[in-house]
């Protein structure tokens, strides 16, 4: 089946090219498009000399705007499968055909790479929001998801063309509360992920607490409100 790796890049020239040749060894069977998201750094003219695949917005959307740039590309070239992939380094790319082995296996509908699957989330600061957010997804829906702010997500064709028909899914944990009441099958899959070494996460102490309350409103309370209607 068709996989198509979404790189949503902002600001990233210091990562990005050892992101992309290092995807291109370790996982050479699959296609690649950075979607580069208005930076204002070298970012364009890097993929522009290397020839990567990309696309380049005029400004900045953010990553819920960069990732629906790329579901639509997915969808419209009749990709199978799209994995979101960060071009920070963090997310490894020999774990991509796993997920894609557990998505063919098991024909669900989103596959998380998970640090903690099959074990237990470690009790430091850094994790605090992510375990508040396991818990109010299994509050909300049942369902216990190990790593729900991991990033790195694969998506079968049916998801792929409910991120491009409602512009409200995000590549966040409240979207997959929101699939899985609409009855997706989300499986997770055991990974390592990597350390970013160059650049710095929008995700300061003050910005996470920001996420966390947002992801815990949402997930409770909004994601209540959108239509129910179940198209899966």
């Amino acid at each position: 089946m068709r996989t198509l790796v979404l790189i949503p890049a902002y600001n990233e020239e210091k990562n990005l090219e050892q992101v992309i040749e290092n995807l291109k060894k370790k996982a050479p069977q699959f296609d690649y498009i950075i979607i580069n998201d208005g930076s204002t750094d070298h970012t364009e003219e890097l993929c522009r000399k290397k020839q990567y695949h990309y696309i380049s917005l005029p400004v900045n959307l953010g990553l819920t705007g960069a990732m629906q740039t790329g579901m639509k590309y997915a969808k419209e070239k009749n990709y199978d499968m799209a994995i979101q992939f960060d071009a920070d380094g963090q997310h490894l790319p020999e774990y991509i055909q796993k997920m894609v082995d557990c998505m063919e296996k098991t024909n669900c509908d989103v596959v998380i790479a998970s640090r903690f699957y099959g074990g237990k989330m470690p009790l430091r600061m850094r994790t605090a929001g992510a375990r508040l957010i396991t818990a109010a997804i299994r509050l909300t829906t049942k369902k216990y998801i190990s790593d729900p702010t991991s990033g790195m997500r694969l998506y079968n064709r049916t998801i792929i063309e409910q991120f491009v028909k409602d512009a409200n899914n995000s590549p966040e944990p409240d979207t997959l509360s929101y699939l899985i009441r609409l009855g997706a099958d989300v499986r997770e899959v055991r990974v390592k992920m990597a350390e970013r070494t160059e650049g710095k996460s929008y995700l300061t102490p003050v910005n996470a607490s920001k996420y966390m309350m947002q992801m815990l409103m949402s997930i409770c309370i909004f994601q209540w409100f959108r239509d129910r209607k179940a198209v899966l």
